[in-house]
């Protein structure tokens, strides 16, 4: 079974060391990331249908919204994976150069190569997370921008092109799509029901359904997973909130249901995620 062995979460987003011998379904992501081997066998994740290979030699990088499962070989030996979970505000608020980074497109391609450097950087990290070294905020944070900035320079020469413009961040334009995205984000737990979300944005099922793929770059199903995953972990580390109560709010009919919902994408059962998280107070 896979599991978490280590997490931090704050103000960047968040990072975890897995442990994983077990696929992951298809998922998506309010946050861009970047996945590296760290141990074990060589794996692969699924990025809009395509195979893209993570290795000692190649990263797995995905932006924000972007649809994505691990497909973990069944019965394959287990793989170590160190997942950075980056929010776009953070990377702005440090390096503005860095606007375009909750851009479905910001990552030109889904695999690049691992530098020295990256390698480096991302072993020494998952080593102190292994060992459990304490790591205070700030250095997490420092360390952490160094490496995705390393990342980012294996591929990009983002450096040289000055501030990237903000009209090529990925906005919702259509207010339709807009009003039911908010009624949405208002109502995390309730069921999805396509025919009410249409008629709140005066569409029909199947051109709400068509103009909010084309809005979003995903499904309002794997749109209203997304909320609810991101509620569930923020609640799961900042909480004590009962497991089974936090499964009811957020509209599962039994708390096994919202356990394999969080496995399923997470890596880790809510409860184990919740003994090794580590929440990190603002800087």
């Amino acid at each position: 079974m896979s599991f978490a062995i280590r997490a931090f979460q704050g103000q960047f987003g968040r990072i975890a060391l897995l442990d994983m011998n077990g696929p992951l379904v298809t998922h998506a992501h309010s946050q861009c990331h970047v996945l590296l081997k760290v141990g074990g066998e060589d794996t692969c994740f699924s990025v809009r249908n395509v195979s893209v290979p993570l290795t000692d030699r190649t990263m797995v990088l995905i932006n924000s919204w972007e649809p994505h499962a691990y497909t973990h070989r069944p019965d394959a030996p287990r793989t170590l994976i160190l997942g950075l979970y980056i929010e776009p505000q953070w990377l702005v608020g440090i390096e503005k150069a860095l606007i375009t980074s909750g851009n479905p497109g910001f990552f030109r391609s889904s695999c690049a190569e691992v530098s020295e450097t990256v390698r480096n950087m991302a072993d020494a990290l998952a080593a102190e997370m292994l060992c459990g070294a304490e790591l205070a905020g700030p250095e997490l944070e420092e360390r952490l921008f160094g490496l995705m900035i390393a990342v980012i320079e294996s591929f990009s020469r983002w450096r040289n092109f000055g501030l990237w413009q903000a009209d090529s961040l990925m906005r919702v334009q259509d207010p339709r799509i807009r009003r039911a995205i908010a009624y949405m984000r208002a109502n995390v737990g309730a069921d999805l029901d396509i025919d009410s979300l249409a008629a709140k944005a005066c569409l029909s099922r199947a051109h709400f359904f068509k103009l909010f793929q084309q809005s979003t770059n995903v499904t309002p199903q794997v749109y209203a997973n997304v909320l609810r995953l991101e509620t569930a972990i923020q609640d799961v580390a900042h909480t004590q909130e009962a497991l089974a109560e936090l499964s009811g709010r957020l509209g599962f009919s039994a708390q096994s249901h919202f356990t394999r919902f969080f496995h399923q994408h997470v890596g880790a059962t809510p409860s184990q995620y919740r003994k090794v998280v580590d929440v990190l107070a603002q800087s």
